[in-house]
């Protein structure tokens, strides 16, 4: 669930750099795939028609999925995965593979999600899979500052990200932004006297 749903006065969306790898993972995995699907087809003894169109099925999303690539859209491999998971039921060996690639399809759309995180007068919100929730009190910093977020913790962590600028639109001065968390920070330290 997205955060924009809640009311927040800020959300930051940051960049998922995992999103590049999990997209060359999902090619490359799906075309091995492709290549044992084959290579059954044509050396086994059982032509099968299911085998065949599954075959065309996941090339076809694989081509699919280049050419939105190279548009610039964001592509999902969970079709592929799916099909390729039923593939490799059929296949005389390696059937355990249909759990691995069942698992990398329901997972694909978590791990792309980009990292949302609320800001608010009370809490700081971090949309991820388990929502993660901190008050002020436990932060020293927060500060935007040339497209680089950096939240430091009191327990001595630290987040520094890059923040996603694709949502232009929606886009806040960091000045606004810093001077309100400068002012929960404030808070904070007003009540903790």
């Amino acid at each position: 669930m997205s955060l924009s749903s809640i009311k927040f006065p800020y959300i930051v969306i940051l960049k998922n750099p995992s999103e590049r790898q999990f997209n060359a993972f999902g090619l490359l995995l799906n075309l091995i795939s492709v290549i044992f699907f084959i290579r059954e087809f044509a050396l086994g003894e059982n032509k099968n028609v299911f085998l065949l169109a599954g075959i065309l099925l996941v090339i076809g999303l694989i081509g699919w999925n280049i050419i939105r690539a190279r548009k610039g859209y964001k592509i999902y491999y969970n079709r592929a995965y799916l099909i390729s998971a039923l593939l490799w039921i059929k296949m005389p060996y390696m059937e355990w593979l249909f759990g691995v690639f069942i698992i990398l399809a329901l997972l694909e759309r978590q791990v792309k999600f980009p990292l949302e995180i609320g800001f608010s007068e009370t809490q700081v919100v971090f949309n991820t899979l388990l929502r993660r929730k901190y008050n002020w009190s436990q932060l020293s910093n927060v500060k935007l500052k040339d497209g680089l977020l950096t939240i430091d913790f009191l327990d001595n962590r630290l987040l520094q990200r890059e923040v996603d600028d694709e949502d232009e639109e929606d886009e806040v001065s960091e000045e606004e932004f810093n001077e309100f968390c400068r002012i929960q920070l404030m808070k904070k330290l007003t009540f903790d006297r």
